[in-house]
């Protein structure tokens, strides 16, 4: 994952992720009308109880727990070179996902010989701690990939969009999907918070508007003479078998290149950087749809 800041020394290739911001707006109406982490239904995780349990697929009647066909398609044109990770997200918003809870205990009781035996035990979400410390909500295509991942844990069908939601709700920024698979696919917080708000995502590197900002905070400075936006190299991802992938990968996805001109020394550069860290990070487009960033330094020349 990427790092945090830009310092002396990191400046060619330096990552950062844009300070917590507050939810959109939408999201934090979601989440209070549904009651926060919750099932496809709107109804809290916490508080379920074990008992009885037949072992079935939730909230999908007649749910077979196979991988929704559009998903499946969206990957295999990411494997074959013909699809992007932006088909991926949008194969999502309108798929079936299986979200693993597990039993924690809510009550104990004590039991003969003054041993604790189990008195009620709940259901809970399973969470992930990614490298860069962020927490990540796992997600599956289909009920056999998060059974082999998690045999004792429960596969409970939502939508992605709903998933997502419960996502954010637990602070988690990043949904994995299919963690354990040959294919992994990491879908980043900008991506999570437009599944939640079922709104179309555009990638950071391809997103116009932001560009247009990116720029317009770039041309305050004479020593920028261009500037140009290009997907960073965390967007790729390796498969289990080792093969590399255009999407899924879990960031820095946006790597910003500064054409500067001659004759900048290194604290001009440093002070440059300090500046535009500063002005792009208070913008709230940059919170919303940046997820990772690097920067690259060339020559104007160039």
């Amino acid at each position: 994952m990427a790092g945090q800041g830009l310092t002396p020394g990191e400046t060619d290739g330096a990552t950062h992720q844009p300070p917590a911001r507050r939810l959109p707006g939408h999201i934090e109406a979601a989440l209070a009308g549904a009651g926060g982490a919750t099932d496809s239904a709107g109804q809290p995780w916490a508080g379920r109880s074990l008992a009885g349990d037949d072992g079935k697929i939730h909230n999908f009647e007649d749910d077979d727990g196979t991988a929704d066909s559009g998903f499946l398609a969206a990957v295999d044109a990411l494997l074959s070179g013909g699809g992007d990770e932006a088909a991926v997200v949008a194969a999502l918003a309108t798929a079936r996902v299986f979200v693993p809870v597990v039993a924690q205990l809510a009550e104990e009781a004590e039991g003969a010989g003054g041993l604790h035996a189990d008195k009620q035990a709940d259901m809970a979400l399973v969470t992930l701690k990614a490298p860069d410390g962020r927490l990540a909500m796992p997600v599956f295509s289909s009920s056999a990939a998060l059974t082999a991942w998690h045999p004792e844990a429960r596969p409970v069908a939502v939508y992605a969009a709903r998933a997502a939601l419960s996502a954010v709700a637990e602070g988690a920024e990043l949904l994995v999907v299919d963690p354990g698979s040959d294919v992994t696919f990491v879908v980043r917080r900008p991506a999570v918070w437009s599944l939640a708000q079922q709104q179309p995502w555009v990638p950071a590197y391809r997103d116009a508007e932001l560009a247009d900002m990116l720029g317009a905070a770039a041309a305050g400075s004479s020593a920028v003479q261009r500037l140009e936006i290009l997907p960073g190299e965390g967007v790729a991802a390796t498969t289990g078998s080792g093969r590399r992938i255009s999407g899924g990968g879990p960031g820095p996805e946006l790597r910003v290149v500064l054409y500067l001109e001659d004759g900048l020394d290194a604290a001009g550069v440093q002070s440059l950087l300090a500046g535009l860290q500063n002005k792009w990070s208070r913008n709230e487009l940059f919170g919303e749809r940046v997820d990772s960033i690097e920067i690259k330094l060339r020559r104007a020349a160039e």
